[in-house]
C-alpha cells in the first residue's frame, strides 16, 4: 500500500502534465472557429437585410399593398389576376425566348474561344482579358446605350450593310428585331463563362488525347468523348449561372426600350414588368406575387437541370 501510495503522486503528476497538453491541441482549433466565425460575421448580418424583405416579400405577396397605405389581405387574388395578364404572359415569353436563344449559343462560343486559347497562344492573358472585358460592361447602361446607337437606323451595322447595297432594317424599334439585338448583346458578354471553361481544360489531363492520338481517334473524336465529359461539370456549373442570370434579366430591356418594354412589348422581359408593376402603378402586393413566381420559375429549372445532370455530368473520382 505504501508503494502504491508513493507512486499515486507521481501518477497524478504524470495525469497532471499531460492535462493541460490536450487543451493546448484543441486551442489553436478553437481559435481557428473564432477566426472563422469572425470571417463569416459580415455574411450573417447582410442575411439580416436578405431574410427580412425575403419573408415581407412572402407577405405582401398575399396582400392590397401600394406603399401609401396598410397592407390589406386578398389572399390569393394576386396569383389569380396574375393567371388573366396578357402583359405578364408577354413577359414570360419574351424572358424564355431570351433564354433558350441566349443561353445555348452563348455557352457554345464561350467554348469555342477557350478551346482555341487553350492551344497555348502567345500573349494569352491579353485575349483573356479582351475576351473577359465584355462580361464586366454587359449589363451596363453605357455599352446598352452603345448597343442601341450601333444597331439603330444610321448605326454601325446598317452602315456596313449599305456597303453591299443591302438596307438593313430598324433593328431597335422593330418588333421582328429589337429582342434579337438584346440576345446578341447577351452572347456578346461571353467571358465570364470563357474563363471558366479554359480553366477546366487546363485541367484536363494530357495522357488522355496522347493515347486516342495513338489509337487513331480524330479532333472530333477527342472532343466528343474525353474533352466533353471530363469538363461537364464546368458546362453543368456555366449553365446554370448563365440560366438564372437570363431569368433576372432588366437593365438591356429598360435601356434599350426606355423603360417601357417596347416596341410592341417585345422587350418586356419579366424582371421589367415587375419593376413596372412595383415602381411605376405603386402595386407592391402583385409585384411581390411576381417575384415569387419567378422565383418558382427558377427554382423548376434549376432542379430539373440537377436531376438531368445525373444522366450526362461526369465526375471524376
Amino acid at each position: 500500500m505504501s508503494v502504491l501510495t508513493k507512486q499515486a503522486p507521481g501518477a497524478a503528476a504524470a495525469l497532471g502534465a499531460g492535462a493541460p497538453g490536450r487543451p493546448s491541441r484543441g486551442t489553436p482549433r478553437r481559435k481557428n472557429q473564432r477566426s472563422g466565425y469572425l470571417f463569416l460575421l459580415p455574411w450573417f448580418l447582410g442575411m439580416l437585410f436578405t431574410i427580412i424583405p425575403f419573408f415581407a416579400s412572402l407577405y405582401l405577396a398575399f396582400t392590397d399593398y401600394n406603399l401609401f397605405m396598410e397592407p390589406n389581405f386578398v389572399g390569393l387574388a394576386n396569383f389569380q389576376a396574375m393567371a388573366g395578364d396578357p402583359r405578364l404572359w408577354q413577359s414570360l415569353k419574351v424572358t424564355f425566348i431570351y433564354t433558350f436563344v441566349s443561353v445555348p449559343i452563348s455557352l457554345a462560343v464561350a467554348l469555342a474561344i477557350a478551346l482555341v486559347l487553350n492551344r497555348g497562344l502567345q500573349g494569352l492573358a491579353i485575349y483573356r482579358s479582351v475576351y473577359y472585358l465584355p462580361s464586366l460592361l454587359g449589363g451596363s447602361v453605357a455599352i446598352v446605350m452603345l448597343w442601341r446607337y450601333i444597331f439603330g437606323n444610321d448605326g454601325i451595322v446598317n452602315g456596313f450593310l449599305s456597303l453591299f447595297g443591302i438596307q438593313g432594317p430598324a433593328w431597335v424599334t422593330d418588333p421582328d428585331f429589337s429582342l434579337s439585338t438584346l440576345i446578341v448583346l447577351n452572347v456578346w458578354t461571353f467571358g465570364s463563362p470563357m474563363v471558366i471553361f479554359l480553366a477546366g481544360l487546363r485541367q484536363v489531363p494530357t495522357m488522355y488525347y496522347e493515347a486516342a492520338s495513338i489509337d487513331g481517334a480524330s479532333r472530333w473524336r477527342q472532343f466528343r468523348s474525353i474533352t466533353i465529359p471530363l469538363i461537364s461539370p464546368i458546362i453543368f456549373f456555366n449553365l446554370i449561372m448563365q440560366l438564372i442570370g437570363s431569368f433576372q434579366t432588366f437593365t438591356q430591356g429598360y435601356v434599350m426600350s426606355g423603360g417601357t418594354g417596347g416596341p410592341a412589348d417585345s422587350t418586356l422581359f419579366y424582371n421589367l414588368y415587375l419593376y413596372q408593376k412595383g415602381f411605376t402603378e405603386f402595386e407592391m402586393g402583385y409585384a411581390s406575387a411576381m417575384a415569387w413566381l419567378l422565383l418558382m420559375i427558377i427554382a423548376i429549372f434549376t432542379a430539373v437541370n440537377f436531376i438531368a445532370s445525373k444522366f450526362w455530368v461526369f465526375y471524376d473520382n
